[in-house]
């Protein structure tokens, strides 16, 4: 096995509190989109449309969270992440209740639309809001115990949202409204000084990451590529073809689609309880590598299912892949943009890239659905998660060995008191990371494909 890039005792540190809010709400957004999620597709075919039609219902969410996105993170610059964050839930709530008086498909379209604003408002708030105050030794923990909380509420929404069918497809809507008001509540009772750092009066001016600057980094090219794969398969022809397979290729109906997001979602969680912690351990390129892969295989052999626990299976390993996949990536990123900057834009461009995935994967699987097959939909799509993998293989490992210091006194440490001495103060007053510190970083006026954008501090 291969050791942890961290050498020697290593503390564990504790998730911010603020964090833990964020890990909360995530649930109850997660359990009220969960509800939707398996009769969406099939609310959308009671107007009398096809397959490729209602795919574009769930592009409609993911193209709106796209176009939106500049403007979510210069609201972020602006306002700060808590006002931001809430706006964006009290949206989607509103959005999601009009979804259920729809009377028309081009009702449901606009509406279902509308909800991608308050979407990408509330999601880049979150990145925002981990990547600040998770240090780079937890995010990968951090962003395992984030996706665990939203999947423990996609894996009850789904099957509470299919067997909610049975009373009427537009009830998944009013509940998933109401959860996200819920939501809505407890984060602005609890998250009421998430803005400020510990120990400050006011926010302390970060210097900006621009989109540019991170394009110089081959790991956040490599996490747009990845980002685009997974929404395409993921958060796109999951939500979109799974339940339209269920029922016309296996003739099952809402409620074996919704347990099979719920296996989905299962496969996810399982693996979430430890990938976080190897991401933070073996480095975040073999997991990200490992979950693509296992994430494109199981897609592509969906399409070839021909009973529900063969399709049930085939959704739990691909569910497995995402778990891989997405702590080690959203830590990556993290890794890139640092607790010492702001990264609005850079944050959105990753989003959009994934949202990016989400529009177009549905809309070509659908028709490919339609004209050539459910096999050929699949196929295609676990050929675009694979292509990701090659983006990878040629990029940087974003977690940065940690160099231990010896104790004082001990074979190697330097002498008390000496100027270069890491972790002692200087005449200055100043001292160095405790325990551990991280190479200098390079000029900014020389960025390096393979070493990433530098940083004006060190990253503690």
């Amino acid at each position: 096995m291969r050791e942890s890039r961290h050498h020697g005792p290593c503390p564990r540190l504790a998730i911010p509190r603020e964090i833990k809010v964020l890990i909360a709400a995530a649930f109850v957004i997660a359990l009220g989109f969960g509800l939707v999620a398996p009769v969406l597709p099939q609310f959308a075919q009671s107007f009398n449309v096809g397959v490729a039609a209602s795919s574009v219902i769930v592009s409609a969410f993911a193209f709106t969270r796209l176009v939106f996105a500049p403007a979510g993170g210069a609201l972020l610059e602006k306002f700060g992440e808590r006002p931001v964050y809430i706006a964006g839930l009290l949206i989607v709530a509103a959005s999601t209740g009009a979804c259920a008086f729809a009377e028309s498909y081009w009702q449901l379209l606009v509406f279902r639309g509308l909800g991608g604003i308050g979407s990408t408002m509330f999601t880049i708030s979150a990145m925002a809001l981990i990547i600040r105050l998770a240090k780079p030794a937890v995010r990968g923990r951090v962003s395992s115990a984030y996706a665990s909380s939203f999947l423990l509420g996609n894996i009850a929404g789904p099957l509470a949202g299919g067997l909610m069918a049975g009373f009427g497809l537009r009830v998944p809507f009013l509940v998933y409204a109401g959860a996200l008001v819920v939501a809505a509540a407890v984060v602005a009772l609890q998250l009421k000084d998430a803005r400020l750092a510990e120990g400050e009066t006011k926010p302390a001016p970060r210097p900006v990451l621009t989109v540019r600057e991170a394009l110089g980094d081959s790991a956040y090219r490599a996490a747009l590529a990845s980002s685009f794969a997974n929404g395409w398969s993921s958060f796109g022809v999951r939500n979109s073809l799974l339940p339209l397979f269920a029922a016309a290729a296996l003739s099952a109906g809402p409620e074996i689609a919704g347990i099979s997001l719920t296996a989905f979602a299962v496969g996810t969680a399982v693996v979430l309880t430890f990938s976080g912690r190897l991401a933070d351990s073996w480095g975040r390129r073999p997991l990200i590598l490992t979950g693509l892969a296992v994430n494109a295989l199981a897609t592509a052999a969906i399409g070839f299912s021909t009973s529900v626990p063969m399709f049930l299976v085939v959704s739990v390993i691909a569910g497995m892949g995402t778990g891989l996949l997405n702590p080690a990536q959203q830590a990556a990123v993290a890794d890139v943009v640092g607790n010492d900057r702001s990264g609005g834009k850079v944050l959105a461009t990753f989003q959009m890239a994934s949202d990016s995935g989400a529009i177009v994967g549905p809309i070509l699987a659908g028709l490919l659905a339609d004209y050539l097959g459910f096999g050929w939909a699949f196929g295609v799509t676990g050929a675009i998660v694979i292509m990701a993998c090659f983006a990878w293989i040629g990029a940087r490992e974003t977690l940065e060995p940690e160099v231990s210091v010896p104790a004082p006194g001990a074979a190697g440490a330097p002498a008390p008191g000496a100027p270069d001495a890491p972790g002692v103060p200087d005449a200055s007053g100043a001292s160095g990371a405790s325990g551990s510190q991280r190479p200098q970083p390079k000029s900014a006026s020389a960025p390096d494909t393979q070493s990433g954008p530098s940083r004006t501090t060190i990253e503690e």
